[in-house]
């Protein structure tokens, strides 16, 4: 009987690691299948030319969740259950553990009602697609919001999983889950919000007028690029419409009658962005700029607008790739791969009549715009546009305010706002604004470095290095005149080519600026506060070909984490590096 009993004790581990491993193959297997079912709904929800019926979508989703929650059951029984609470041996259980029941909450309780949200398709596409998604969206709001946090929970749930264990399939598969739902996350959270703003947005209780900022991104300002293309935009119960098109020479003279505070007024004052139309966006929190716009447009015309949209040639590129070419009255057809270079370079050399190419740019919006309305009224399209959409929205390239308060209180709480936060924490933005006239910003290359000293121990301010390189590429011949222009007119020499530019360092609240060099002298910057933030601006020359670095030295308060980083959208990207320092282990 002794030793019956000793064979039971040795077999009972043997047993439980077989069936764990047994169990762990299937439940791979269901993983794996549930996968291939998302990976299905994907490409046909995400595609140009979306296929498949809501049933089937719908379907792809429950059997995807059928799978993920067989993996769940297969890793919850009591052998996972005790083999996970093993020291060090264990590790590599609980993450695939935690990993099935995360992908079984999100089958279930995410990715369900988001398909749901979905339109169905007519035979032909057509027939109300934005119409029908804003009724979808406004009667699973609820749901929405719910899915959202459920996602945020899975989120956090994946990140405390051990990553590091003696497994490395389960690390691969943990950091895998975890890039997902880290890009899942705030997409979940944009619906959410978005199921309770856009509705009310796009006229479902009643119509709307928006004005519309087409951004000319080779002529740097804060929320991007100068204000060139308009329109105004007309939403009618989910039917989108364009009332009339411009251009910024109309618009030159109209004032805005609008007092933004003596904060704005002190940082602002030598520009004038309520007076003067190309200053209207300096500052890049894109409230103040919707608001100049919207009150300027009532005093050219007399009409109220309900809010503002800014938009820039990347962002049409990403729509264009779902709806297919544009073409323009002329002929010239637009796509997704030339659109960018031919609105902010080809057609100055194209046009030397400025009211040529002024057209052009009104023709080229209104071209694109078209396009675009007529794929949101095709729901095989729709999904991909709202992709396109939140792509753009989150590195900035689209950009929405509300003159209805509550909407913009929804609004704020998400990048498409375009808000410069003004709580406190560490805080690191570049924003350059042109200050030659120049169309030169095409060829303008950016880089910020962000470093904080010491190991977080100390309670007081903390040192931080913050290095901006500056690189402007344009030729030093070739280009045309309307390009290299120097409306500036600086008593000192220059050549075509040659860049001015206001440089602002936008560091945290409270931070303090100990020190500067350019190209390693000492340099003396002009200081000032937005939205609480403290902001250190540098006049640069910056001559074609050239490179120029500037050093700034802070004392920031609140420097223990990565800091925000505020992204103003160019032509090229800002490249980034950001060291944190050490934590605090005392």
């Amino acid at each position: 009987m002794l030793r019956t009993a000793l064979l039971t004790v040795v077999a009972l581990p043997v047993a439980a690691v077989g069936w764990i491993g047994v169990t762990g193959v299937f439940a791979r297997s269901e993983l794996v299948a549930a996968q291939r079912d998302l990976d299905a709904l994907r490409q046909s929800a995400t595609s140009a030319q979306a296929s498949g019926s809501a049933r089937e979508r719908l379907a792809a989703v429950r059997s995807a969740a059928v799978h993920a929650a067989r993996a769940h059951r297969l890793t919850s029984g009591p052998a996972w259950y005790a083999a996970a609470l093993l020291p060090v041996a264990g590790e590599p259980v609980r993450t695939v553990r935690g990993a099935a029941y995360a992908a079984d909450r999100l089958a279930g309780e995410v990715l369900t009602p988001l398909a749901a949200t979905l339109p169905a398709a007519a035979p032909d596409g057509h027939g109300g697609g934005m119409a029908e998604a804003l009724m979808a969206l406004r009667q699973h709001a609820p749901q929405l919001a719910s899915a959202a946090h459920v996602t945020a929970e899975v989120r956090a749930d994946v990140h405390r999983l051990p990553g590091t264990t003696w497994l490395p399939a389960a690390d691969r598969a943990r950091a895998g889950l975890a890039r997902q739902l880290d890009r899942l996350a705030p997409v979940m959270t944009d619906v959410s919000v978005a199921a309770r703003v856009l509705p009310p947005m796009l006229g479902v209780q009643g119509e709307r007028r928006y004005f519309l900022a087409f951004q000319n991104i080779a002529e740097a300002r804060g929320t991007g690029g100068v204000p060139g293309a308009f329109a105004v935009l007309r939403a009618d119960r989910g039917r989108l419409s364009f009332e009339r098109f411009g251009n910024n020479t109309e618009m030159a003279t109209a004032k805005a009658d609008l007092d933004l505070g003596p904060e704005f007024t002190a940082r602002y004052e030598g520009d004038a962005p309520t007076q003067v139309w190309a200053n209207s966006n300096m500052s890049p929190h894109f409230p103040y700029a919707a608001r100049i716009w919207a009150a300027a447009w009532r005093q050219h015309t007399g009409e109220r607008v309900d809010g503002a949209i800014a938009v820039d040639a990347v962002a049409l590129s990403r729509f264009l790739q779902v709806t297919g070419p544009a073409r323009t009255a002329d002929g010239t057809e637009l796509t997704a791969g030339n659109v960018v270079d031919l609105t902010e370079r080809t057609s100055y050399a194209r046009y030397n009549d400025l009211t040529r190419r002024k057209a052009f740019f009104v023709e080229a919006a209104r071209a694109a715009a078209g396009r675009l309305m007529s794929a949101a009224d095709d729901v095989r399209t729709l999904p991909g546009l709202l992709l396109a959409a939140h792509d753009a929205q989150r590195d900035g390239r689209l950009k929405v305010w509300s003159a209805h308060a509550e909407e913009q209180q929804l609004l704020e709480s998400r990048p498409y706002a375009g808000t410069l936060p003004d709580t406190p924490g560490p805080f690191a933005g570049l924003v350059v604004n042109n200050a030659a006239g120049s169309k030169l910003d095409y060829y303008l290359d950016r880089s910020l470095a962000w470093k904080a000293e010491g190991d977080g121990c100390s309670t007081g301010d903390r040192p931080v290095t913050a290095t901006v390189t500056l690189a402007n590429r344009a030729p030093a011949s070739g280009l045309p005149s309307y390009v290299t222009l120097r409306e500036d007119r600086p008593p000192y020499r220059t050549r075509p080519g040659d860049n001015r530019l206001l440089v602002s360092y936008y560091a945290g609240v409270g931070a303090t600026l100990t020190g500067a060099e350019l190209d390693g002298r000492p340099a003396m910057l002009s200081s000032g506060v937005e939205r609480s933030h403290s902001v250190f601006t540098l006049d640069l020359e910056l001559p074609a070909r050239s490179r120029r670095t500037l050093v700034l030295h802070l004392l920031e308060p609140h420097a223990v984490r990565t800091p925000t980083l505020l992204r103003q959208p160019l032509v090229t990207p800002l490249r980034t590096a950001l060291k944190p320092g050490g934590a605090c282990h005392a």
